[in-house]
């Protein structure tokens, strides 16, 4: 939901080069015998109106599900129809899944998540934003139990400044969901397969629900930040990871990995812009942060739930790195995508990353190609190029490789929908 705008702020950054910590170390691109390419395949472009921001998930019979949100005009209308789309041969061709009417719930014009259960079972989150006032204001909650054909919906919050929703699903079923407004972060759980949602003690009573992790074993992780209240309060030295291994009952805070500046809004233009700061567990307990220090993307590893952490280089450039998003598989199998350079030199970048065992070891990265979205920001008298969003989905695919999606946004081409990319191994 937020405009930061041209990011004109990152030639300025890049001549701020952080120092590298005692812990980090430069990572090795896969050798030795394959794989040794990560190949972009397509790329599909479907237009049928505008995904910003989109999320991504693949349901357990090979369907794959694509969310995202209307275009930032001021005063859209915040209980606009979520979008959301439905591939079932593997990306090739889309359709638009009809999910209700805002008299039934399904309303929301801003940040999208999308999660599935073990069962199938499929969650979309949604929240809705005044443009007009700068001020979120609602977050709702839609559930199906029939791979998308048919949806019911819930509030989860009507409170001024809602904000940021993600939803995630644990092993045994138990559907978590988080949100922020003025008083901090909320959590809410479904056991029930998303028909009813318990509201248990806040994660923080201050700052913004920048991501959600869940672990093998239920743990939850959720990323705490000091911009929050859609962009109307900022809590100067909130920086932290909390983690509960109860369900959400108690949080135990531990201050997040790495340095880094936060702009104070989103018209702060003299810091790299963040917003999501991701989070993801293995299948062995591991916790990982992803986030930009600048011209460095560093990756970081806790085996005791945030006490303590390891940390590695994942990507370093000429230019600064932004809006990361990471999934993980697996022992210590990582996928993860984020931003760099500006105007014409925007690109995406992807990587299959494998975190070594033991500590020691080489961090091996694989990356891809870089990529452009085909998303464009109207600045003066010819576009931009714009990420129109704040990250880019990734997940594995059962049938191998990886996806993502970028946004397709072109006004003067009117050109408005969302690009499927697929990552191959080679």
């Amino acid at each position: 939901m937020r405009a930061w705008g041209p990011l004109i702020l990152l030639v300025v950054l890049a001549a701020c080069r952080p120092g590298v910590s005692e812990k980090d170390t430069a990572p090795q691109e896969a050798s030795g015998g394959p794989p040794t390419r990560l190949v972009l395949q397509g790329p599909v472009h479907h237009l049928d109106g505008l995904g910003r921001e989109p999320m991504l998930v693949e349901h357990p019979d090979g369907s794959l599900f694509v969310s995202g949100y209307e275009s930032q005009v001021r005063g859209t209308d915040p209980r606009l129809t979520p979008k959301l789309w439905k591939s079932a041969d593997g990306g090739t061709t889309w359709v638009r899944v009809p999910v209700g009417t805002p008299e039934e719930g399904a309303a929301g014009n801003s940040d999208v998540d999308l999660a599935v259960g073990p069962d199938g079972t499929l969650y979309f989150v949604v929240m809705g934003f005044n443009r007009t006032t700068g001020e979120g204001t609602h977050v709702a909650m839609g559930v199906s139990h029939d791979v998308g054909a048919t949806w019911s919906w819930t509030s989860l919050s009507e409170a001024r400044f809602d904000d940021r929703p993600w939803v995630e699903v644990a092993p045994d079923g138990t559907a978590h969901a988080i949100w922020n407004n003025d008083e901090g972060v909320h959590h809410a759980v479904s056991t029930d397969r998303g028909r009813t949602w318990e509201e248990r003690p806040r994660v923080s009573p201050k700052g913004g629900s920048s991501h959600l992790a869940l672990g093998p074993a239920g743990e939850v992780a959720v990323r705490v930040t000091p911009l929050y209240a859609s962009g109307n309060r900022f809590e100067e030295g909130l920086d932290l990871i909390a983690v509960s291994t109860d369900g959400g009952q108690s949080w135990r805070a531990h201050p997040a990995p790495g340095t880094r500046e936060w702009p104070s809004g989103f018209a702060d233009a003299t810091k790299l812009p963040r917003w999501v700061e991701p989070l993801a567990w293995d299948a062995d307990g591991a916790l990982y942060h992803l986030w930009s220090e600048g011209q460095d993307l560093l990756l970081a590893r806790s085996v005791d739930q945030g006490e303590s952490w390891t940390r590695w280089v994942v990507a370093a450039d000429e230019e600064v790195a932004f809006f990361p998003y990471l999934v993980a598989r697996g022992s210590g199998e990582l996928a993860a995508t984020w931003f760099s350079g500006r105007g014409e030199s925007l690109s995406a970048h992807a990587a299959l990353i494998q975190v070594p065992r033991p500590e020691h070891d080489e961090l091996r990265v694989l990356p891809s190609e870089p990529f452009q979205p085909d998303s464009w920001l109207e600045s003066g008298d010819s576009p931009t190029r714009d990420p129109a969003g704040e990250y880019l989905p990734v997940a594995f695919l059962s049938g191998g490789g990886l996806g993502v999606v970028s946004p397709v946004q072109d006004a003067p081409g009117n050109r408005f929908g969302f690009t499927w990319w697929k990552l191959e191994v080679r």
